[in-house]
């Protein structure tokens, strides 16, 4: 498990060995399954999540009681709900496995040890945020330019397994369509 991990840094920086036995020491692997909630929306997120294995969503839910699915992944990556993960504040959203699970995961106070001691990880997580936040910058101006059906086919090209591993009413949620809706793109696509 911890190898898909240093491969994942290493993609952007060059991992020491120091840091690699720092992970061994505070990285916990854990398998959950399938629609198993590792954090609950009304709390304090206690963990961060590296996925080795399999799809997790971000959800939280909104004023009408629907579901609205805010982030996914696609292969392996870190995942919580940062803002709050980071700053220790209540989180209005909830972390849930869509399939079954392979993860490494640390806890918060330990991100803290690890930053202290590692020579490489909090300049790779400063990387990593940054990452996230053009990404969610990129997909808010999409949401707002795009229609739903240009929305469905650049998320078709980028993020085609998610599609054929995801249920189609968080990939709807995520690019912010009913799945009905989407359901329509999709056969007006293939036929």
């Amino acid at each position: 498990m911890y190898q898909t991990l240093f491969e994942s840094v290493s993609a952007m920086m060059e991992m020491p060995e120091a840091d690699k036995q720092l992970c061994y020491d505070y990285f916990e692997p854990v398998t959950f399954p399938k629609n198993h909630l590792l954090e609950v929306a009304g709390k304090i997120p206690q963990h961060q999540y590296f996925i080795v294995k399999g799809y997790l969503r971000n959800f939280y839910y909104n004023e009408l009681g629907e579901e609205v699915t805010t982030d996914m992944n696609n292969g392996p990556r870190f995942f919580t709900s940062y803002t709050h993960f980071m700053n220790r504040t209540v989180s209005n959203e909830a972390l849930e496995c869509i399939t079954e699970c392979s993860l490494l995961r640390i806890k918060r106070d330990d991100v803290d040890i690890l930053f202290e001691r590692s020579i490489i990880l909090k300049d790779y997580t400063i990387l990593i945020l940054q990452k996230f936040l053009e990404e969610d910058k990129t997909r808010l101006k999409e949401l707002a330019t795009l229609n739903a059906e240009q929305r469905y086919l650049k998320f078709l090209k980028e993020q085609s397994n998610i599609v054929h591993n995801v249920p189609l009413q968080y990939i709807a949620s995520y690019l912010g369509m009913k799945p009905e809706s989407l359901s329509r793109i999709r056969k007006k696509i293939i036929s």
